[in-house]
């Protein structure tokens, strides 16, 4: 049951994080930036797409094969926010938010791929 409760957290963290990442694109977009905004838009609702998918996986290697993938595009993800910071498309309180979600992300997805 704990599982359970930690994999509907899961789901719905990263459904917000896409939800904050297609905002962050759109935004982008209007300012003109095109080449991070197709980086990050990629990557930041791939994380979501790959956790969803695990709910449906068939075995334990590729539920954790789908987790494992979900981490690695949340890493990209957060190389591609902190250099939007760093070019100053988004200013430290969006970074931060953003970043701060992004970690909680890698940090459950680290626990669920350990307890699978």
């Amino acid at each position: 049951m704990g599982d359970c409760m930690k994999e509907n957290r899961l789901v719905e963290l990263s459904m917000e994080f896409s939800v904050d990442i297609i905002n962050l694109v759109k935004v982008l977009k209007s300012s003109h930036e095109s080449i991070i905004s197709n980086q990050i838009g990629r990557s930041g609702t791939s994380i979501g797409a790959n956790i969803h998918e695990a709910q449906y996986a068939q075995g334990k290697k590729d539920f954790i094969s789908k987790l494992e993938i979900a981490l690695k595009e949340a890493s990209e993800t957060g190389y591609w926010l902190e250099l939007l910071y760093r070019t100053k498309y988004i200013d430290a309180q969006t970074f931060k938010k953003l970043s701060s979600k992004c970690t909680s992300l890698r940090v459950m997805l680290i626990a669920s791929c350990r307890t699978a």
